[in-house]
């Protein structure tokens, strides 16, 4: 597995023709009365040609305004990648956004989230960070990895991505 930075011309379509982002969720965490817990929600994620679309812009715009997109490839062929935004925020200006990080899924289970986990790790501390924020899907797997990462619930929710996601779970990682 090659681990490479990508660039802004390098973000298009066809970097994901042999990316798969299947998911099939049948429990999600959700936190009720202030506590968390285990629901059985079931849906299959994946993402339609309109959301590879939109991932294609905020990842070019990640890129453009000096963030980083690090992709890992097999063969030439993207099969993970995580993104972090270049601004710092929250209170005491101590967050970067971990804002995607995915592995497709006929390489899950490979240490490929694991690794490009911990290289948005030291960019982060490299970009002045303390800690990482990650807006995480719910589903029970999804929160397994993050939380063998070293994440715990965010002391401070960021409000923009509650918002756009209402169901996942607000997490920090200390860097």
């Amino acid at each position: 597995m090659k681990y490479i930075k990508i660039d802004t011309e390098s973000i298009n379509r066809e970097l994901f023709d042999h990316f798969r982002r299947h998911q099939t969720v049948t429990k999600c965490w959700r936190k009720i009365d202030g506590k968390w817990c285990i629901k059985e929600i079931n849906f299959i994620d994946d993402w339609t040609e309109e959301e590879y679309s939109e991932l294609v812009a905020c990842l070019k715009n990640t890129v453009a305004t000096g963030g980083m997109v690090l992709g890992a490839f097999s063969n030439k062929w993207l099969k993970g990648f995580i993104s972090v935004e270049p601004n710092l925020f929250g209170e005491n200006k101590e967050y970067l956004d971990l804002s995607s990080i995915h592995v497709s899924e006929d390489m899950r289970g490979k240490g490929i989230g694991k690794e490009l986990f911990q290289q948005g790790k030291e960019w982060a501390k490299e970009h002045g960070a303390k800690k990482l924020y990650i807006s995480g899907h719910s589903a029970v797997e999804s929160q397994a990895f993050y939380h063998a990462m070293g994440c715990v619930e965010a002391q401070e929710y960021n409000k923009e991505h509650v918002e756009k996601e209402p169901c996942d779970c607000q997490l920090e990682c200390r860097v």
